[in-house]
């Protein structure tokens, strides 16, 4: 039986199915010889090739598994910066099969919860608008927000790229007469910068933008930034339900050594000051 091509190597691992297609359109994907092109299907007697080494696909069924990362301001969501900048993945774990998938992306300005996987049929499941996974943020605008600009963020805006709005505006409370407020907004779709591109619309700026939900995933308020906890079963078999995946029976986490205790904490703390320092030491040379 024949799959999509950019399927089989979000499967294998390789990415999520939208970055393999970027890659089959590059010319880095061929199959029996042949440089594929968008569209293509394969079969399991296939020898497929990306940039030039052939595909090893797992066996044995890998364990789905993912991670919950704090992203701090300043991270890219690209796996390499040419200009020696912090990303990501600088500080995942090492996964032996396969490689993590970032779920989404958060540009540079904005922290906050970002999912790694290694599944990358979940991985596309939880990225595509079909599915609506509801993203939630806090998100602190500078300028005057009143009853008319809600309803209009609300109701939808005519962006560049198409209509947007948020599902839910709630306001914070914070102090009276200041010019920064905070909302909680929730949209169902993750397009570029739309969070504050909704807000710009509006002739206002957001000086701060934090996701802190996606689905029914909350980030953990313990977790450091630039720290990462990996969901165990419960949560792991809740996201996969949201997007109409069967349950994992397995799991490759120790609870005692996941648990995000005191100790814990002060471990990742120290390894994120310790990793910024050489970075930083190393963009000086």
């Amino acid at each position: 039986m024949s799959d999509k091509l950019q399927k089989v190597l979000a499967n294998a691992g390789k990415g999520s199915r939208r970055e393999m297609e970027k890659w089959i359109e590059q010319g880095r994907i061929s199959v029996n010889g042949s440089i594929a092109t968008l569209g293509d299907r394969v079969e399991p007697s296939d020898q497929i090739k990306v940039d030039g080494v052939a595909l090893v696909q797992q066996p044995d069924k890998t364990i789905c598994r993912v991670l919950m990362y704090n992203k701090p301001e300043g991270e890219l969501c690209s796996r390499k910066d040419p200009e020696g900048r912090s990303t990501v993945f600088d500080r995942l774990p090492k996964i032996l099969n396969g490689r993590w998938i970032a779920v989404g992306r958060l540009d540079i300005n904005t922290s906050g919860l970002l999912l790694f996987t290694n599944d990358g049929e979940l991985a596309n499941r939880l990225m595509h608008p079909k599915h609506e996974i509801v993203r939630e943020y806090a998100v602190r605008v500078f300028g005057e927000v009143d009853n008319k600009i809600i309803s209009t963020l609300k109701k939808g805006v005519e962006l560049e790229d198409g209509m947007a709005k948020f599902t839910t505006i709630q306001q914070r409370k914070g102090e009276e007469e200041s010019l920064n407020n905070w909302f909680n907004v929730t949209l169902s779709e993750g397009r570029n910068r739309e969070v504050r591109r909704l807000w710009e619309s509006q002739g206002l700026q957001v000086s701060r933008l934090i996701r802190v939900k996606y689905g029914e995933l909350e980030l953990q308020k313990r977790l450091p930034q630039g720290g990462w906890i990996e969901l165990e079963l419960p949560e792991l078999n809740a996201l996969r339900k949201s997007v109409q995946l069967g349950a994992e029976t397995e799991s490759m986490i120790n609870e005692r050594r996941n648990k995000l205790d005191h100790v814990r904490i002060s471990r990742m703390r120290r390894s994120v000051k310790k990793h910024n320092l050489n970075k930083a030491r190393r963009r000086k040379q």
